[in-house]
């Protein structure tokens, strides 16, 4: 979705480790750049694998100019009136305020365009994901390959020692390839994690609730 002279929208990139959200997020920058359009990128402090100020993608497209905030809320006073475009990288690890930020910023007539992780490790919803996906006009869910089986791979795999993380292991592990793999839904394990209820009951995704 290209942005509209004084009609702003919220544009979503998601999708597994290693699927090339941020290498997306990036070529609709530079395409921005051509067109002419003022820009600025955000990412927040806890992502800090190559860089507090560096955008990067696991290919090594980078930029460098980046501004670092602590929470969302700070991008709404960082962001210039003239701005036409606001980049934001690995939004999965912003508080719940950023789907009511993106949303102001799109209000203001700003075009916005986020990337992030759509599942956690456990293949539950990440964090404020899917407020983001309800109130974007547009939503792109890209795929990896499976490292396993070759598949598209719509999870990331965690891995520990080279073994799959347990379910109750910390929900954010800052990391990359290391740590780290694609994998399709067949393939993805996470020990312990709970299963459905015999009584329908499902237990809850434990990343998904604001409260």
């Amino acid at each position: 979705m290209q942005d509209q002279p004084g009609g702003g929208h919220v544009e979503l990139i998601c999708g597994s480790m290693f699927s090339g959200k941020t290498e997306e997020l990036l070529r609709r920058i530079r395409r921005a750049e051509i067109a002419r359009r003022t820009i600025q990128i955000f990412k927040p402090r806890l992502d800090n694998r190559y860089g507090l100020e560096r955008v990067a993608s696991h290919n090594g497209v980078a930029r460098e100019d980046a501004v670092v905030v602590e929470s969302a809320v700070d991008i709404l006073a960082l962001v210039h009136p003239a701005t036409q475009i606001v980049a934001i990288d690995e939004v999965q690890f912003f508080d719940w305020a950023i789907a009511d930020v993106c949303s102001e910023l799109a209000d203001r007539g700003k075009r916005v365009i986020a990337a992030g992780l759509d599942q956690d490790f456990r293949g539950e919803p990440f964090g404020p994901m899917p407020l983001l996906m309800a109130l974007a006009e547009q939503v792109d869910k890209i795929h990896a390959i499976c490292v396993t089986c070759g598949a598209e791979a719509s999870r990331t795999q965690r891995l520990i020692d080279g073994r799959p993380a347990r379910y109750d292991d910390p929900i954010i592990l800052v990391g990359g390839s290391e740590s780290y793999e694609a994998r399709c839904r067949n393939c993805h394990a996470v020990p312990g994690k709970p299963s459905v209820m015999a009584d329908g009951d499902a237990p809850q995704a434990g990343n998904c609730d604001p409260a």
